[in-house]
C-alpha cells in the first residue's frame, strides 16, 4: 500500500494520526463556523459558499457547485483508481423554541466542557463539545470529511503515493427525505461533468462506528370516501371517518404484527401519524378522511408489495361493504432548491444494507484498526441518502462520523471535539485502504 509492505503502511497511518492532531484546532474552528451559518432546507446558499471557500483554502484540486447548489470537492491521487464519495448534507431542521436550549444559542457554536455520552452510550465522559443546531446532523461530520481530503493532500505533498479520487460532496435538501439533492448529483451532475463514483461514505451520525444500513421509508396517503350531509341528519350521509375505522383496525391488528424482521435492521413497521377530514366543519358529515401512513421496510421487501398490502385491505373491505370506497398512493412533495431547481418528489427512500463481510466494509474496518480506533458496527434508525447510493444504485455504502445520533434534531445538539479529530484520520484512512483493496471492495450490493 503506497509503497512496499507493512512498514510503509504503518508509517502512513501513524502520519495520518499526527496530521489529524495538528489539524484539530482548524477543523474545530471550521465546525463552529458551519454551526454559526444557518442552512435550513432550501436556504443552503451561504453554507455552500463557505464549504467551497474552505476547500479552495485547503488546496483541493477542484471545488465547485452545480445548478441545484450542491457542492463538490476533488482530491486526486497520484495514480488512477476508484472514486469514493464522501457525502454530507448541507441543510438542517429548525432549531425550534430557543428557550429549550438550556442557555445555548442554537447558532452560537459555543465550546465548553460538558458531560456527554461515550461511544456506546454506556457512560458519560467530561469532554470538550461544540453546541448548536446541526452540530450532530451533520456539520461536524461535514467538516471532518473536508479535512480528511486536506489530510490526503498533506500526504501527497510529503511524497506519499495513493490511488483514486477523494470526492467530497455536500447535497441540498436531505432533511425533507426525498433524496432530491443526491438524485440530482448522481443522475445529472456527475454524468455532465464526466465523473462517476464507486462507493460512498456518509457523514450521518455514527459515534465513530461503521454503520451499514437502515430500513426504507415510504409515506402513503389513504383516502376514504363518504358523502356529506348536515350534521343534524347524519343518516343522510356516509361518514368517511366511521368508514375508515375498520381499515385502521386491520392495519394495526393484522398487518403490523405480520411484518417481517431483519436480524440487523429490526422489524418492519407501520404507523398512522396523521388523520385529516374534509370538509372539516362541525355541522357537516365528512366525505373524505385522509390517513397518512409511515411505513418502514427491510431490504427484502419492495415498495410495490408494501403499497399492495394496503390495497388488499381496501379491496377486502370493499367486498364486504358496498359503501366502502378508498384508495392509496405514495405521497409527493414539491421541493425547490435555493437556486430554483424544482422536483416533484415521491416520499420514498429504499432500504439497504452493506454486509460486514463486503470488501468495502472490511477495508474500512482494517483502516480504523490501523489507526488504533476500535471497530464497532451499527445501523441507523432514521433514513439517509444511502437510500440512493446503496438502495437504488447498489454501490457499497457505509457511514462513519464523529457525531452521536441521540443528539440529532434535539435542543441538546452537540458534538465531541475529540471525535472530530479522530474522524479526520478515520475518513482519510478508509479512503486509502479501500482504494488499495481491489475489485472486491466495489462489488454491487445484493440482498434479494
Amino acid at each position: 500500500m503506497m509503497g512496499n509492505g507493512t512498514i510503509m503502511e504503518q508509517e502512513v497511518f501513524k502520519k495520518l494520526n499526527e496530521i489529524a492532531a495538528e489539524m484539530k484546532a482548524d477543523v474545530v474552528e471550521f465546525t463552529q463556523k458551519l454551526v454559526q451559518t444557518p442552512s435550513i432546507s432550501g436556504e443552503e446558499g451561504e453554507l455552500a459558499d463557505l464549504l467551497i471557500a474552505e476547500m479552495e483554502k485547503l488546496g483541493y484540486d477542484e471545488a465547485f457547485k452545480d445548478d441545484q447548489g450542491n457542492v463538490f470537492g476533488l482530491v486526486k491521487g497520484t495514480e488512477d483508481g476508484p472514486t469514493i464519495m464522501y457525502n454530507s448534507h448541507m441543510d438542517h431542521v429548525s432549531p425550534g423554541d430557543a428557550n429549550n436550549w438550556e442557555g445555548y444559542d442554537p447558532y452560537g457554536g459555543e465550546i465548553d466542557i460538558c458531560e456527554v455520552d461515550n461511544q456506546d452510550k454506556t457512560a458519560k465522559d467530561l469532554t470538550e463539545c461544540i453546541h448548536g443546531r446541526a452540530a450532530s446532523d451533520v456539520k461536524a461530520g461535514e467538516a471532518a470529511q473536508i479535512y480528511a481530503g486536506a489530510a490526503l493532500l498533506k500526504l501527497r505533498e510529503m511524497g506519499y503515493n495513493f490511488k483514486g479520487t477523494f470526492m467530497f460532496q455536500g447535497v441540498v435538501q436531505e432533511e425533507p427525505a426525498e433524496m432530491v439533492g443526491m438524485k440530482h448529483v448522481i443522475d445529472k451532475t456527475l454524468p455532465a461533468k464526466g465523473l462517476t463514483y464507486d462507493a460512498m461514505v456518509s457523514s450521518e451520525a455514527t459515534s465513530l462506528k461503521l454503520y451499514c444500513g437502515h430500513r426504507g421509508r415510504v409515506e402513503m396517503l389513504v383516502t376514504v370516501y363518504g358523502r356529506t350531509s348536515h350534521g343534524s341528519a347524519p343518516w343522510l350521509g356516509i361518514n368517511s371517518i366511521y368508514k375508515s375505522l375498520p381499515l385502521i383496525q386491520k392495519i394495526k391488528d393484522e398487518l403490523y404484527p405480520s411484518l417481517p424482521k431483519d436480524v440487523d435492521l429490526g422489524q418492519s413497521s407501520i404507523s398512522l401519524n396523521i388523520i385529516e377530514c374534509s370538509p372539516g366543519a362541525l355541522s357537516i358529515v365528512p366525505d373524505k378522511t385522509m390517513l397518512s401512513l409511515d411505513r418502514r421496510f427491510i431490504p427484502t421487501e419492495n415498495v410495490e408489495e408494501v403499497v399492495k398490502q394496503i390495497q388488499d385491505i381496501i379491496d377486502e373491505l370493499a367486498a364486504q361493504d358496498p359503501e366502502f370506497k378508498a384508495d392509496v398512493k405514495i405521497k409527493t412533495a414539491l421541493e425547490v432548491s435555493y437556486t430554483g431547481i424544482e422536483y416533484e418528489a415521491e416520499k420514498l427512500m429504499p432500504a439497504w444494507k452493506t454486509p460486514r463481510d463486503h470488501g468495502f466494509t472490511k477495508a474500512a474496518a482494517e483502516a480504523l484498526e490501523a489507526l488504533g480506533q476500535p471497530v464497532k458496527y451499527g445501523y441507523w434508525d432514521f433514513g439517509t441518502d444511502g437510500s440512493k447510493t446503496a438502495g437504488i444504485d447498489r454501490k457499497p455504502t457505509i457511514g462513519y462520523s464523529p457525531m452521536q445520533e441521540q443528539y440529532a434534531h434535539t435542543p441538546y445538539d452537540k458534538v465531541r471535539t475529540d471525535f472530530i479529530a479522530k474522524a479526520v484520520a478515520g475518513n482519510a484512512a478508509i479512503f486509502l485502504k479501500a482504494t488499495e483493496a481491489g475489485s472486491d471492495a466495489f462489488k454491487a450490493l445484493v440482498w434479494e
